[in-house]
């Protein structure tokens, strides 16, 4: 089974994006017991004052369809709803790097 990833661009509306950061922090921090969660990172752009971008990597994409059905994560998403103005999710395939855990899960 293949890992997966995701790297999603948040804008902000004007002035929230430090509100949005928050719940994503939030949400980075509550991943840290979700063993299938194996990387959640929150970024800002350096370039774009409104934008945040996430990092993640799971074990598998089922694992990551079910987060978002968790209570917790609904919730926190609806907070954060009125702070984006727009996300731009792209789907990956991680293939290994540093910091990543083996590609077989049996490993």
């Amino acid at each position: 089974m293949s890992k997966f990833g995701m790297v999603a661009k948040f804008t902000a509306k004007p002035g929230e994006r430090d509100a949005l950061a928050a719940i994503l922090l939030e949400a980075a921090a509550a991943m840290e017991q979700v063993h299938e969660c194996e990387l959640y990172i929150v970024n800002l752009s350096e370039s774009e004052p409104d934008t945040l971008w996430v990092t993640e990597v799971w074990s598998h994409a089922e694992a990551h369809a079910a987060s978002l059905q968790e209570e917790a994560t609904r919730a926190a998403i609806q907070r954060a709803k009125p702070l984006i103005a727009g996300v731009e999710p792209n789907r990956l395939i991680p293939l290994g790097g540093k910091g990543l855990g083996p590609l077989n899960p049996d490993a």
